[in-house]
């Protein structure tokens, strides 16, 4: 049984019309202590050490498999209350992590782009959840949005050489127009619900102060994955069922192509961890 949707007339309609929300104290003190425990636990703090957390920030992929408070976590009521409304009853996990900004001062800035253009689908319901481990500031490096900016469509994301490199080109939409620069800037226990085309970045962390959040990508049943990765968890059911849909709004992708990376491994759709738990779950 899903979840009832949580979300206010209000909150729904400013994530129609901004592209993104803020919830605060969705977690309490003590909930969030047993998810910086999980996040301090040797194998994610091995994982985040090889991926250079000291120098620059890390996106810890594949979290649901390596602690079971993140498989909870991305199944918790409270966010699948919150997005129900937004993607519809049938949900799927498309990719987890770690978000964890280095505290060397400085360090660990995120340039402007469009979740979405890393991993184009079919549609485009699909949207972001980050969990705040640590309270969000200026200071620590939280994220900006661009309001609106969901409605613009795909923007450019390439390099001079017409490879995707993840940073979009289209800097007017949050240099000529600041007043639509958002911070976001919940306290630790909150989250935040940004759609998949809403422009967002972040700067250095100069706070000497972490910066750590979850961060859950969700699709909704009928979107199909066109490009790049699918991650173990990929394809995980987190409400409703798979029904086999793929719903296609009319539009152009240009698929993700890196050096050394053609398009990834899309086709498979699920990922190995995510199509076993499934099957565990009959789904």
């Amino acid at each position: 049984m899903n979840p009832d949707p949580i979300l206010t007339a209000a909150q729904k309609n400013a994530y129609r019309d901004d592209g993104f929300i803020v919830l605060e104290s969705v977690y309490n003190a003590e909930e969030v202590e047993a998810l910086r425990a999980a996040e301090s636990s040797p194998a994610i703090q091995t994982a985040l050490e090889a991926g250079g957390i000291k120098h620059q920030t890390v996106h810890l992929l594949e979290l649901t498999t390596r602690h079971p408070a993140f498989h909870h976590l991305a199944l918790d009521p409270r966010i699948i209350g919150a997005i129900t409304p937004l993607l519809g009853p049938d949900i799927q996990l498309q990719h987890s992590k770690l978000a964890t900004k280095p505290v060397t001062r400085g360090t660990g800035e995120f340039g402007w782009h469009q979740d979405l253009m890393f991993y184009p689908h079919t549609n485009t319901s699909l949207l972001s959840v980050f969990v705040y481990l640590d309270d969000a500031t200026p200071e620590n490096g939280c994220m900006s949005m661009v309001r609106g900016s969901h409605r613009l469509g795909p923007l450019n994301h390439l390099d001079a050489n017409g490879l995707f490199d993840g940073k979009c080109r289209a800097s007017e939409h949050w240099l000529d127009q600041p007043e639509k620069v958002v911070a976001i800037t919940p306290r630790a226990g909150g989250i935040s619900i940004h759609h998949c085309l809403t422009l967002h970045g972040s700067p250095p962390n100069v706070s000497g102060r972490p910066r750590r959040g979850v961060v859950f990508s969700y699709r909704a049943d009928d979107a199909q994955q066109l490009g790049d990765t699918i991650f173990q968890d990929t394809g995980l059911v987190v409400a409703g069922q798979r029904r086999g849909l793929t719903r296609c709004e009319t539009g152009t992708w240009l698929l993700p192509r890196r050096s050394g990376h053609n398009y990834g491994s899309a086709h498979h759709q699920v990922g190995t961890w995510a199509q076993s738990e499934n099957e565990k779950n009959g789904v």
